[in-house]
């Protein structure tokens, strides 16, 4: 009975993985690591690379081109597509020269582009206006009127190029890119979508982490574990924001995507690489893949790719990885995109674990763990879903197996020190040592 209610539920995996590049671009796309970054990244499937305009200190495409076309280059070299963002301004929002001026500036972009790389390969690439706008520190202080007004500007101006290569394709230009922290951040996706015109809209963009707060701060609690189980209880808001978004969406052929996770994002260094660049930040964030892939989600951006320094980075040290990578290349190479996926009817272990089971249609079959809590617990597997106690291989990454992936032959269970995430797998012995790192 098991079995014929997996295959009931099972769907296809349609979710593209990515990241952003932003405060250590100049690394990613003309460091001397560079190469090396980017096979990390074909190494988890990267398909959307967010790029930023007039912001993070990014390249100048205006005085500067051939240094953008360089960081514009290497997303392509990845494999990826790119998400410009034309992150924002620094004139006065309200001033009408100010906006013409600044569209001016993005159209320019999309044209150069074309030009540069070609009508074919352009039409297919993001075209994201603004960074948090609802967010004082982030976005400059903006009002929803102020933004949509630039918004129209800015898309009217991209698609005047842009529309001539669509061949009748949706553009796809899109934002708010809300962040998730504010209150009322919904509000900015319900008016985005229902106060302008929808032909100007390919897809909206969203941001959630999982906390901001050190221990203790502003209400979080002060014992460490409290705080990380708190946190950890978080992950299936990704779902459910994910969900209340599809239902906007629905029939407007708008792309859902969530364009900026992490696990935290205070706004000290040093505290948020203690969650972030962890066992737990890695679980964390794995969980939140699942859930997003539960809801549907057209994508998912990491934030961020690399990192010199920062605290956010899946990759440091020109691609040196961090657990993060770690779990992010567990789940790229085992669910895979266009893999018949399914989840549990219920949540396995009283909620202690997530789950989902990859299969190609064809011989290669996978089931990823993510266990949620901090104390060990040991699982078999016959008992979580049909098939997999039999797979003969388990790659983990957990508090015992340090900042790397370790495989070892499959007797049926698997077990975990803590926080931590496994993939049971019949995939070939090459692919299964192309995890050992």
């Amino acid at each position: 009975m098991a079995g014929v209610e997996a295959a009931r539920e099972q769907v296809r995996m349609r979710m593209l993985y990515g990241v952003n590049e932003a405060d250590e671009w100049y690394e990613f796309a003309l460091g001397p690591e560079r190469e090396r970054i980017w096979e990390r990244f074909r190494e988890i499937d990267t398909r959307l690379i967010r790029v930023f305009l007039f912001d993070k200190g990014g390249p100048d495409p205006v005085t500067d081109w051939p240094t953008f076309r360089s960081y514009v280059q290497a997303v392509l070299n990845v494999g990826a597509i790119p998400m410009i963002t034309f992150a924002k301004f620094r004139r006065p929002f309200d001033d009408p020269r100010a906006i013409r001026w600044f569209a001016g500036q993005c159209s320019d972009v999309v044209w150069n582009c074309l030009e540069e790389w070609g009508p074919e390969a352009v039409r297919d690439w993001f075209w994201c206006v603004w960074n948090e706008p609802n967010s004082d520190w982030i976005g400059g202080g903006v009002s929803f009127e102020q933004y949509r007004r630039i918004y129209e500007a800015v898309a009217e101006g991209a698609l005047r190029w842009l529309e001539p290569c669509l061949d009748g394709r949706r553009p796809l230009i899109g934002g708010p890119a809300v962040e998730g922290f504010q209150p009322f951040w919904m509000d900015w996706v319900w008016r985005f979508v229902n106060e302008i015109d929808n032909s100007l809209i390919g897809f909206v963009d969203w941001h959630c982490y999982g906390d901001w707060r050190e221990h203790g701060e502003a209400g979080a609690p002060s014992d460490p574990g409290a705080h990380r189980a708190l946190m950890m209880s978080f992950a299936p808001e990704y779902e459910a924001r994910a969900r209340a978004i599809g239902r906007l969406l629905h029939g407007r052929d708008i792309l859902n995507i969530c364009g900026e996770l992490n696990t935290h994002s205070h706004y000290w260094e040093e505290v948020r690489a203690r969650f972030n660049q962890s066992v737990f930040g890695a679980t964390f964030y794995t969980a939140a893949l699942l859930r997003l892939m539960r809801a549907d989600v057209d994508a998912e951006m990491f934030w961020t790719g690399t990192d010199q320094k920062g605290g956010y980075g899946m990759m440091v040290d020109g691609g040196s990885p961090m657990p993060a990578f770690h779990a992010k290349r567990l789940c790229a190479q085992h669910v895979r995109y266009g893999d018949l996926i399914w989840f549990p009817a219920s949540e396995p272990a009283g909620g202690a674990l997530d789950l989902v089971v990859a299969s190609d249609g064809g011989g290669r079959r996978s089931a990823l763990l993510v266990h949620l809590r901090e104390e060990p617990a040991t699982y078999r597997l016959h008992e979580l879903a049909p098939g997999i106690a039999e797979l003969p291989a388990v790659l983990k990454i957990d508090a015992t197996t340090g900042n790397r992936i370790v495989a070892e032959p499959c007797a049926g269970v698997v077990s975990f020190d803590g926080f931590g995430i496994a993939v049971v797998t019949n995939a070939p012995a090459g692919e299964v040592d192309d995890g050992l790192i």
